[in-house]
């Protein structure tokens, strides 16, 4: 299947761009997000390099950030680059489940592969591999299970729609929790399920 970070610009835009002043564009550096402003009357999520996996990675931040967080460079969010501390590490990885979460739904939804980023090459690397990669997949089915939010449920029906994959989507999506690594959730956790 072919993956082309414009065919995520054409979905996106065609969905928000009106509805929310918001467009999806490609950026030549890393990914940011900037708010409308009197020069600039849509805002942009930028996303780093043309890569169709930055994409939907800023697209997952852009569906849970709030109102006033929109109205923020960057949602308001701090970055501390890679090579971080342990305690800047734990706070990192509690602020990426949620959108890492979306990601790989829309990866699944689009027929594209996820890879979970812990993004801490130059550090200590994550400070609980395992235990990351099941706070996504357990952040993720649950959005399945409770509902996604709303726009993070528009994106991923026309990632559906557009890549053909409603027919599959369930079964892809179990199949996922067996590329997790270490051990399985506990026996309140259900990990095969059907929608």
């Amino acid at each position: 299947m072919n993956h082309s970070a414009n065919d995520l610009i054409m979905l996106f835009n065609d969905l928000f761009r009106d509805d929310y002043q918001t467009e999806l564009v490609r950026g030549d550096r890393e990914p940011e997000y900037l708010p409308a402003s009197g020069e600039q009357n849509r805002a942009r999520i930028v996303f780093a390099h043309g890569y169709f996996a930055s994409a939907l990675h800023e697209i997952s931040h852009w569906c849970i950030a709030g109102q006033r967080r929109r109205a923020l460079v960057d949602y308001g969010y701090w970055y501390c680059p890679d090579g971080r501390t342990p305690e800047q590490q734990r706070a990192f990885e509690r602020v990426e489940v949620r959108p890492q979460a979306l990601e790989w739904l829309f990866s699944v939804a689009a027929g594209s592969r996820f890879h979970i980023s812990v993004d801490n090459l130059s550090g200590d690397g994550a400070c609980d591999e395992s235990g990351f990669h099941w706070s996504v997949w357990r952040q993720a089915d649950r959005y399945l299970q409770k509902g996604l939010p709303e726009r993070a449920g528009r994106f991923l029906e026309a990632l559906k729609t557009f890549y053909g994959t409603t027919g599959t989507f369930d079964v892809v999506w179990q199949r996922e929790a067996e590329r997790l690594p270490g051990p399985a959730p506990g026996p309140d956790e259900k990990v095969n399920r059907t929608l």
